[in-house]
């Protein structure tokens, strides 16, 4: 089964009352690149998927 980055990134997002833009900034991506990611369109970079990944173990967030 395949990640749900779509999911967790709004996971991450709602637990930490983030916009797109904020978590954009906090991860070095742009706006588009965080909205692209949540409709599924594209994966984050590998570079991304790593702060992703600890900002999701910093939180507790786990998938499903």
């Amino acid at each position: 089964m395949d990640f749900n980055w779509p999911k967790m990134i709004l996971r991450l997002r709602a637990k930490l009352n983030l916009s797109q833009e904020e978590l954009g900034k906090l991860i070095n991506v742009s706006l588009a690149s965080v909205s692209r990611w949540e409709r599924g369109e594209h994966e984050p970079t590998a570079i991304a998927k790593i702060k992703l990944e600890d900002l999701f173990k910093e939180n507790g967030i786990v998938e499903d």
